[in-house]
C-alpha cells in the first residue's frame, strides 16, 4: 500500500500521483511538453519498466485503478527525467523490439529502427530462395545484431555471420547472441573490408544497414544525433562510402547469382543504383517501406 506522506514530486514540481493511471498520464504530459514524439506510449512503456512488468499488464493496472507503490513512483519519475532529456527510450530500459526478437541494446550500439525490419525481410526472402538446403548469409555493419540475428531465427536451415568492428557494438552483439541462442549464427569482430577469405565465393545473401548519412547532414532527432554512435550513422560526403566498399566486399563473398540487401536513406536510391550498376551488379532495384519511402536496394552478382 502507498504511504500517507505527500508524493516525491517530478523535477519541474509537478506531483507524483499515487494512482497508477495518473502517474502514467502526468508522465505523458511532460514528455510531450519535452517534445518526445510518442509521449503516451513512451509512459507506458516506462511506466512498465520502473513497475517490473509487461505494458499490457500495466495497462490492466491502470482501468483496475491500481495504485503505484512509492518505491515504483520514484523509479519512473527518474526514468521520466532521462527520457525528457531526449536519451532514447531503448537505452533506459535496455531493450529494443525487432521483428519477432527483443533485443538487449544501449550506449555503444545504433538503435533498431522499424524500417530496418523490412530490410531483414528482404534478406530473409532472398536466403530463403536460395537454391541450397543450408544458405549461407552475411550481415555486414551489423552493430547490436539485429539483422544477423533475425535471419539466423527465422531462416534456421541457414548460417549467419555478422560482421561488426565497433568494440561497443560487437558486446551488445555477443549479449544478443546468448539471449537469442541462434546456434547457427556466428559475430565476427572486424571491418567489412576484412570479413574471413574462408567465406569468399560462398555467401547467399550479403545484407547491410551501413553509415549512409552524408557527413554535413546532422540528424534532426536529438535520440539520433546526440545517442547513436557517429561511426554508425556518417557515411562521408555523399554518405555512401561505406555502401563502395560494401558492394566490392559483397562481389568478394557472394556466389553467382547471390543476392545483396543495402538499407539506405530515402533520396539515395538512384545514386545506389548507380553505383553498383558501375560495379558489374545486375537487376538493381529500389523498394519502398511501409511508409512509401525508398530504404533499401537489392542487386544480384553477375
Amino acid at each position: 500500500m502507498i504511504s500517507s506522506r505527500t508524493p516525491t514530486p517530478f523535477a519541474d514540481g509537478t506531483a507524483v500521483p499515487r494512482r497508477l493511471s495518473d502517474a502514467v498520464h502526468a508522465a505523458a504530459s511532460r514528455l510531450a511538453q519535452a517534445g518526445v514524439p510518442t509521449p503516451d506510449v513512451d509512459a507506458e512503456l516506462l511506466a512498465a519498466h520502473a513497475w517490473g512488468t509487461t505494458r499490457g499488464a500495466l495497462q490492466a493496472g491502470m482501468i483496475r485503478g491500481d495504485e503505484l507503490p512509492s518505491p515504483q513512483a520514484a523509479a519512473l519519475e527518474r526514468l521520466v527525467d532521462r527520457r525528457a532529456a531526449r536519451e532514447p527510450l531503448q537505452h533506459i530500459t535496455g531493450l529494443a523490439p525487432f521483428r519477432h526478437l527483443t533485443l538487449r541494446i544501449g550506449p555503444g550500439a545504433f538503435v533498431p529502427r522499424p524500417e530496418t525490419e523490412m530490410v531483414a525481410q528482404l534478406a530473409i526472402d532472398a536466403l530463403r530462395a536460395a537454391p541450397t538446403a543450408r544458405p549461407v548469409a552475411v550481415d555486414l555493419c551489423t552493430g547490436s545484431g539485429a539483422i544477423a540475428l533475425a535471419l539466423a531465427t527465422e531462416v534456421p536451415t541457414a548460417q549467419v555471420y555478422g560482421v561488426e568492428k565497433s568494440v561497443e557494438a560487437y558486446i551488445w552483439a555477443r549479449e544478443n547472441l546468448a539471449v537469442t541462442r541462434a546456434d547457427n549464427a556466428r559475430f565476427v569482430f572486424a571491418d567489412l573490408a576484412d570479413t574471413p577469405a574462408e567465406l569468399d565465393g560462398t555467401v547467399d545473401v550479403v545484407v547491410s544497414n551501413p553509415p549512409y548519412v552524408p557527413d554535413d547532414a546532422i540528424p534532426r532527432d536529438p535520440e539520433v544525433r546526440f545517442f547513436d554512435p557517429p561511426a554508425a550513422l556518417y557515411g562521408g560526403r555523399d554518405g555512401l562510402d561505406v555502401v563502395r566498399a560494401l558492394s566490392r566486399t559483397a562481389l568478394r563473398l557472394l556466389r553467382p547469382g547471390g543476392a545483396l540487401v543495402i538499407e539506405h536513406g530515402e533520396w539515395q536510391g538512384p545514386a545506389v543504383r548507380e553505383l553498383l550498376a558501375a560495379d558489374g551488379w545486375r537487376a538493381s532495384a529500389t523498394h519502398p517501406d511501409l511508409t512509401m519511402r525508398e530504404r533499401a536496394t537489392t542487386a544480384f552478382r553477375a
